[in-house]
Protein backbone atom coordinates (compact mmCIF):
# COMPACT_ATOMS: atom_id res chain seq x y z
CA UNK A 1 0.00 0.00 0.00
CA UNK A 2 1.63 2.95 -0.95
CA UNK A 3 1.96 6.21 1.60
CA UNK A 4 0.69 9.52 0.32
CA UNK A 5 2.63 12.69 -0.08
CA UNK A 6 1.64 15.18 2.17
CA UNK A 7 2.57 18.40 3.82
CA UNK A 8 2.28 18.73 7.53
CA UNK A 9 1.74 22.19 9.22
CA UNK A 10 4.34 22.01 12.48
CA UNK A 11 3.56 26.10 13.23
CA UNK A 12 1.18 28.22 10.97
CA UNK A 13 3.62 31.25 12.85
CA UNK A 14 1.63 34.39 13.60
CA UNK A 15 -1.54 33.95 10.70
CA UNK A 16 -1.45 31.20 7.58
CA UNK A 17 -3.98 29.81 5.43
CA UNK A 18 -4.52 28.56 1.83
CA UNK A 19 -4.97 31.48 -0.92
CA UNK A 20 -5.03 31.81 -4.45
CA UNK A 21 -6.40 34.31 -6.82
CA UNK A 22 -9.71 34.79 -5.02
CA UNK A 23 -13.15 34.17 -5.20
CA UNK A 24 -14.82 36.34 -7.79
CA UNK A 25 -18.31 37.27 -9.16
CA UNK A 26 -20.31 36.48 -5.76
CA UNK A 27 -19.86 40.27 -4.08
CA UNK A 28 -23.35 41.22 -5.29
CA UNK A 29 -24.64 38.55 -2.97
CA UNK A 30 -22.16 39.38 -0.26
CA UNK A 31 -19.37 36.68 -0.56
CA UNK A 32 -16.34 38.84 -0.24
CA UNK A 33 -13.40 37.90 -2.90
CA UNK A 34 -10.98 36.60 -0.46
CA UNK A 35 -7.81 35.57 -1.98
CA UNK A 36 -3.97 36.80 -1.56
CA UNK A 37 -3.37 39.89 -0.07
CA UNK A 38 -0.29 40.51 -3.05
CA UNK A 39 -0.91 38.97 -5.44
CA UNK A 40 2.84 39.44 -7.85
CA UNK A 41 3.93 37.24 -4.38
CA UNK A 42 1.45 34.57 -5.48
CA UNK A 43 2.16 34.60 -8.73
CA UNK A 44 6.41 34.50 -8.33
CA UNK A 45 6.05 31.89 -5.86
CA UNK A 46 4.08 29.48 -7.78
CA UNK A 47 6.82 30.73 -10.82
CA UNK A 48 9.04 29.29 -8.69
CA UNK A 49 7.30 26.25 -8.35
CA UNK A 50 6.40 25.26 -11.73
CA UNK A 51 2.68 25.95 -11.21
CA UNK A 52 0.09 28.11 -12.68
CA UNK A 53 0.44 31.97 -11.72
CA UNK A 54 -3.01 31.93 -10.12
CA UNK A 55 -2.80 28.06 -8.20
CA UNK A 56 -3.36 27.69 -4.29
CA UNK A 57 -0.27 28.76 -2.24
CA UNK A 58 -0.20 29.39 1.65
CA UNK A 59 -0.13 32.94 2.56
CA UNK A 60 1.98 33.66 5.74
CA UNK A 61 2.54 36.50 8.46
CA UNK A 62 5.44 37.52 9.80
CA UNK A 63 7.76 34.26 10.01
CA UNK A 64 7.30 31.30 12.03
CA UNK A 65 5.43 29.31 9.18
CA UNK A 66 7.26 25.57 10.47
CA UNK A 67 6.52 22.20 7.63
CA UNK A 68 7.77 19.26 7.03
CA UNK A 69 7.27 16.60 4.01
CA UNK A 70 5.77 13.24 4.99
CA UNK A 71 5.13 10.32 2.65
CA UNK A 72 7.90 11.42 -0.11
CA UNK A 73 9.99 14.19 -1.45
CA UNK A 74 7.79 17.83 -1.79
CA UNK A 75 8.89 21.07 -3.72
CA UNK A 76 7.80 24.37 -2.54
CA UNK A 77 8.91 27.92 -3.19
CA UNK A 78 9.25 30.96 -1.05
CA UNK A 79 8.45 34.07 -2.40
CA UNK A 80 9.10 36.96 -0.47
CA UNK A 81 11.83 38.99 1.61
CA UNK A 82 12.75 36.34 4.29
CA UNK A 83 14.79 34.02 6.45
CA UNK A 84 14.31 30.72 5.74
CA UNK A 85 15.54 27.45 6.80
CA UNK A 86 15.87 23.72 5.89
CA UNK A 87 16.20 20.88 8.03
CA UNK A 88 17.41 17.13 7.40
CA UNK A 89 19.57 14.48 8.40
CA UNK A 90 22.17 16.50 7.17
CA UNK A 91 21.59 19.53 10.11
CA UNK A 92 20.30 22.58 9.22
CA UNK A 93 21.05 24.60 6.34
CA UNK A 94 19.83 28.69 5.89
CA UNK A 95 18.45 28.64 2.14
CA UNK A 96 18.23 31.74 0.05
CA UNK A 97 14.73 33.20 -0.89
CA UNK A 98 12.95 33.34 -3.84
CA UNK A 99 13.50 30.23 -4.62
CA UNK A 100 12.34 26.67 -4.83
CA UNK A 101 13.63 23.43 -2.81
CA UNK A 102 12.72 19.91 -2.61
CA UNK A 103 12.43 18.50 0.49
CA UNK A 104 13.22 14.60 1.61
CA UNK A 105 10.52 12.53 3.06
CA UNK A 106 11.18 13.97 6.97
CA UNK A 107 13.22 17.52 5.72
CA UNK A 108 11.73 20.66 7.40
CA UNK A 109 11.53 23.94 6.29
CA UNK A 110 11.06 27.04 8.31
CA UNK A 111 10.39 30.71 7.93
CA UNK A 112 12.65 32.19 10.23
CA UNK A 113 11.81 35.86 10.12
CA UNK A 114 10.75 38.85 7.54
CA UNK A 115 13.63 40.88 6.54
CA UNK A 116 10.66 43.36 4.98
CA UNK A 117 7.18 43.40 4.90
CA UNK A 118 5.11 40.60 7.04
CA UNK A 119 3.84 38.65 4.06
CA UNK A 120 5.29 35.54 2.13
CA UNK A 121 3.75 33.04 -0.11
CA UNK A 122 4.44 29.34 -0.43
CA UNK A 123 3.84 27.12 -3.08
CA UNK A 124 3.72 23.71 -3.33
CA UNK A 125 3.99 21.43 -6.18
CA UNK A 126 0.57 19.15 -6.10
CA UNK A 127 -1.35 21.18 -3.73
CA UNK A 128 -4.57 21.12 -4.99
CA UNK A 129 -7.04 22.15 -2.68
CA UNK A 130 -11.21 21.95 -3.74
CA UNK A 131 -12.91 24.77 -4.84
CA UNK A 132 -15.79 26.76 -3.57
CA UNK A 133 -17.48 28.93 -5.45
CA UNK A 134 -14.02 28.56 -7.73
CA UNK A 135 -11.66 29.23 -5.79
CA UNK A 136 -9.85 27.19 -2.57
CA UNK A 137 -8.96 30.90 -0.73
CA UNK A 138 -9.85 30.49 2.78
CA UNK A 139 -12.56 33.31 3.91
CA UNK A 140 -12.75 32.23 7.68
CA UNK A 141 -15.31 34.58 8.72
CA UNK A 142 -17.86 32.37 6.93
CA UNK A 143 -16.22 28.95 7.30
CA UNK A 144 -15.57 28.49 3.38
CA UNK A 145 -12.34 27.10 1.26
CA UNK A 146 -9.13 26.47 2.52
CA UNK A 147 -8.90 23.10 5.12
CA UNK A 148 -12.59 23.19 6.42
CA UNK A 149 -13.06 26.85 6.21
CA UNK A 150 -10.19 27.76 8.56
CA UNK A 151 -6.75 29.16 9.01
CA UNK A 152 -3.95 26.55 9.02
CA UNK A 153 -3.21 25.04 12.44
CA UNK A 154 -0.38 22.45 13.89
CA UNK A 155 -1.12 18.87 12.68
CA UNK A 156 -2.78 20.07 9.68
CA UNK A 157 -1.63 17.89 7.12
CA UNK A 158 -2.17 18.73 3.06
CA UNK A 159 -1.90 15.83 0.76
CA UNK A 160 -0.73 16.61 -2.48
CA UNK A 161 -1.83 15.33 -6.10
CA UNK A 162 -0.47 11.67 -7.05
CA UNK A 163 1.13 13.05 -10.26
CA UNK A 164 2.61 15.70 -7.98
CA UNK A 165 6.88 15.47 -9.41
CA UNK A 166 9.06 17.11 -7.43
CA UNK A 167 12.41 15.99 -9.43
CA UNK A 168 12.38 18.90 -11.76
CA UNK A 169 15.09 21.48 -11.63
CA UNK A 170 14.57 24.49 -8.82
CA UNK A 171 14.62 27.47 -9.68
CA UNK A 172 15.88 31.01 -8.15
CA UNK A 173 14.96 34.77 -8.98
CA UNK A 174 17.36 36.42 -10.29
CA UNK A 175 16.52 39.78 -9.46
CA UNK A 176 14.31 40.32 -6.14
CA UNK A 177 11.92 43.38 -6.66
CA UNK A 178 13.35 46.42 -5.28
CA UNK A 179 11.23 47.50 -2.28
CA UNK A 180 8.84 50.33 -3.08
CA UNK A 181 9.04 53.09 -0.31
CA UNK A 182 7.02 55.89 -2.24
CA UNK A 183 3.71 56.93 -1.00
CA UNK A 184 0.49 54.93 -1.17
CA UNK A 185 -1.39 55.85 -3.95
CA UNK A 186 -4.94 56.73 -4.01
CA UNK A 187 -8.12 57.78 -6.26
CA UNK A 188 -10.25 60.41 -4.17
CA UNK A 189 -13.80 58.98 -4.22
CA UNK A 190 -16.41 57.72 -4.28
CA UNK A 191 -17.97 59.37 -1.37
CA UNK A 192 -15.22 62.79 -0.97
CA UNK A 193 -18.09 64.85 -1.44
CA UNK A 194 -19.13 63.65 2.30
CA UNK A 195 -15.98 65.44 3.93
CA UNK A 196 -15.15 68.88 4.64
CA UNK A 197 -12.94 70.56 1.77
CA UNK A 198 -9.48 70.37 3.84
CA UNK A 199 -10.06 66.28 4.76
CA UNK A 200 -8.57 64.77 1.68
CA UNK A 201 -5.86 67.66 2.11
CA UNK A 202 -5.18 66.15 5.36
CA UNK A 203 -5.48 62.92 4.47
CA UNK A 204 -2.86 63.24 1.76
CA UNK A 205 -0.79 65.98 3.36
CA UNK A 206 0.11 63.81 6.37
CA UNK A 207 1.53 60.74 8.29
CA UNK A 208 -0.32 58.12 8.97
CA UNK A 209 0.32 54.91 11.51
CA UNK A 210 -0.42 51.48 11.07
CA UNK A 211 -2.45 50.45 14.76
CA UNK A 212 -2.48 46.89 15.89
CA UNK A 213 -6.42 46.28 13.91
CA UNK A 214 -4.86 45.72 10.84
CA UNK A 215 -5.62 42.24 9.55
CA UNK A 216 -7.02 40.24 6.67
CA UNK A 217 -10.09 42.27 6.56
CA UNK A 218 -8.47 45.97 6.44
CA UNK A 219 -5.77 48.68 8.42
CA UNK A 220 -6.96 50.72 10.75
CA UNK A 221 -4.81 53.97 10.44
CA UNK A 222 -4.14 56.84 13.11
CA UNK A 223 -3.19 60.34 12.33
CA UNK A 224 -4.45 63.45 11.26
CA UNK A 225 -8.52 63.51 12.08
CA UNK A 226 -10.93 63.70 8.66
CA UNK A 227 -13.59 65.65 9.57
CA UNK A 228 -17.22 64.62 7.97
CA UNK A 229 -19.36 67.06 6.33
CA UNK A 230 -22.41 66.60 7.90
CA UNK A 231 -23.39 62.84 9.00
CA UNK A 232 -20.77 60.56 9.45
CA UNK A 233 -22.76 57.54 8.14
CA UNK A 234 -24.34 57.16 4.70
CA UNK A 235 -26.86 54.21 3.47
CA UNK A 236 -24.77 51.50 3.19
CA UNK A 237 -23.88 50.54 -0.48
CA UNK A 238 -20.57 48.51 -2.36
CA UNK A 239 -16.93 48.56 -1.11
CA UNK A 240 -13.99 47.14 -2.43
CA UNK A 241 -10.44 46.16 -1.09
CA UNK A 242 -8.83 49.23 -1.12
CA UNK A 243 -11.94 51.21 0.02
CA UNK A 244 -10.65 53.41 2.71
CA UNK A 245 -13.54 54.76 5.23
CA UNK A 246 -14.05 56.98 7.62
CA UNK A 247 -16.33 56.44 10.23
CA UNK A 248 -17.41 59.04 12.82
CA UNK A 249 -14.48 59.24 14.55
CA UNK A 250 -12.40 60.46 12.10
CA UNK A 251 -9.73 57.93 11.59
CA UNK A 252 -9.05 55.90 8.02
CA UNK A 253 -9.66 52.49 7.54
CA UNK A 254 -8.08 50.91 4.32
CA UNK A 255 -10.17 47.66 3.45
CA UNK A 256 -8.51 44.55 2.69
CA UNK A 257 -9.52 41.21 0.79
CA UNK A 258 -11.26 39.65 3.34
CA UNK A 259 -13.49 42.79 4.19
CA UNK A 260 -17.41 42.95 3.61
CA UNK A 261 -19.15 43.76 0.37
CA UNK A 262 -21.05 46.97 1.51
CA UNK A 263 -20.86 49.29 4.09
CA UNK A 264 -22.94 52.74 5.87
CA UNK A 265 -19.27 54.43 6.21
CA UNK A 266 -18.67 57.26 3.86
CA UNK A 267 -15.75 56.26 1.18
CA UNK A 268 -13.52 59.55 1.29
CA UNK A 269 -10.51 57.41 -1.06
CA UNK A 270 -9.48 54.23 -2.91
CA UNK A 271 -6.41 53.21 -3.26
CA UNK A 272 -5.04 51.65 -6.66
CA UNK A 273 -4.55 48.23 -6.70
CA UNK A 274 -1.02 48.03 -7.47
CA UNK A 275 0.12 49.63 -3.99
CA UNK A 276 -2.46 47.95 -2.22
CA UNK A 277 -0.24 44.27 -1.63
CA UNK A 278 2.62 46.74 -0.62
CA UNK A 279 0.10 48.67 2.11
CA UNK A 280 -1.33 45.23 3.48
CA UNK A 281 2.23 44.23 4.04
CA UNK A 282 2.80 47.15 6.76
CA UNK A 283 3.48 46.17 10.24
CA UNK A 284 1.50 47.97 13.42
CA UNK A 285 3.33 51.07 14.22
CA UNK A 286 4.58 51.66 10.66
CA UNK A 287 4.23 54.97 8.96
CA UNK A 288 2.90 56.07 5.32
CA UNK A 289 1.75 58.62 3.70
CA UNK A 290 -0.69 58.95 0.41
CA UNK A 291 -0.56 60.76 -2.98
CA UNK A 292 -3.86 61.35 -5.10
CA UNK A 293 -3.70 60.14 -8.27
CA UNK A 294 -6.28 60.37 -11.31
CA UNK A 295 -8.57 57.08 -12.31
CA UNK A 296 -6.50 57.31 -15.87
CA UNK A 297 -3.11 57.69 -14.13
CA UNK A 298 -3.65 54.50 -11.54
CA UNK A 299 -4.79 52.84 -14.78
CA UNK A 300 -0.97 53.72 -16.27
CA UNK A 301 0.17 52.52 -13.16
CA UNK A 302 -1.38 49.29 -12.71
CA UNK A 303 -0.16 48.79 -16.93
CA UNK A 304 3.51 49.36 -15.45
CA UNK A 305 3.15 47.37 -12.43
CA UNK A 306 2.37 44.23 -14.55
CA UNK A 307 5.09 45.23 -16.92
CA UNK A 308 7.34 44.53 -14.11
CA UNK A 309 5.96 41.42 -12.47
CA UNK A 310 5.93 39.97 -16.04
CA UNK A 311 9.87 40.54 -16.03
CA UNK A 312 10.18 39.50 -12.81
CA UNK A 313 8.77 36.17 -13.01
CA UNK A 314 10.94 36.02 -17.21
CA UNK A 315 13.84 36.39 -14.97
CA UNK A 316 13.32 33.14 -12.95
CA UNK A 317 16.18 30.61 -14.31
CA UNK A 318 16.72 26.97 -13.39
CA UNK A 319 20.08 26.07 -10.62
CA UNK A 320 22.02 23.22 -11.12
CA UNK A 321 21.36 19.67 -9.48
CA UNK A 322 23.51 21.00 -6.28
CA UNK A 323 21.68 23.86 -6.12
CA UNK A 324 24.49 26.20 -5.85
CA UNK A 325 23.69 29.18 -7.94
CA UNK A 326 27.10 29.90 -10.21
CA UNK A 327 25.46 33.05 -11.86
CA UNK A 328 25.20 34.73 -8.11
CA UNK A 329 28.75 34.22 -7.16
CA UNK A 330 30.29 35.05 -10.03
CA UNK A 331 27.71 38.39 -10.22
CA UNK A 332 29.13 39.06 -6.81
CA UNK A 333 32.17 40.27 -7.68
CA UNK A 334 33.66 37.93 -4.86
CA UNK A 335 37.64 38.32 -5.83
CA UNK A 336 37.58 41.48 -6.35
CA UNK A 337 39.89 44.17 -5.35
CA UNK A 338 42.62 41.80 -3.06
CA UNK A 339 44.42 43.90 -0.82
CA UNK A 340 47.84 43.12 -0.51
CA UNK A 341 49.59 42.19 2.67
CA UNK A 342 52.02 45.36 2.86
CA UNK A 343 48.89 47.33 2.77
CA UNK A 344 48.57 47.80 -1.04
CA UNK A 345 45.55 47.23 -3.48
CA UNK A 346 46.68 43.98 -5.84
CA UNK A 347 45.02 44.16 -8.88
CA UNK A 348 45.78 41.31 -11.33
CA UNK A 349 47.82 41.83 -14.71
CA UNK A 350 45.41 39.64 -16.87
Amino acid sequence: MSTRTEVEILSPGAFASIQDGGRRGHRRIGVPWAGVLDRRLMRIANALAGRAEDAAVIECFDGGLHVAASGGAVKLAVAGDTVVEVEGTEGRRQLAPWRSVTLADGEQLRIRKMEGGRIAMVAIVGLEPAAVMGSASTYARAGIGGVDGRALGPGTRLALSADADPWDSDRVLAQPPAADTGPIRLVPGPQADHFSPAALDALVGGEYRVTTEADRMGIRLEGAQLEHAGAAEIVSDATVPGSIQVPGAGQPIVLLADAQTAGGYPKIATVIGADLGRLAALRPGQSLRFAAVSAAEGACIARAAETETRALIASIRALPPDGIDLMALYTGNLVDGVVHALGTEYRPLY
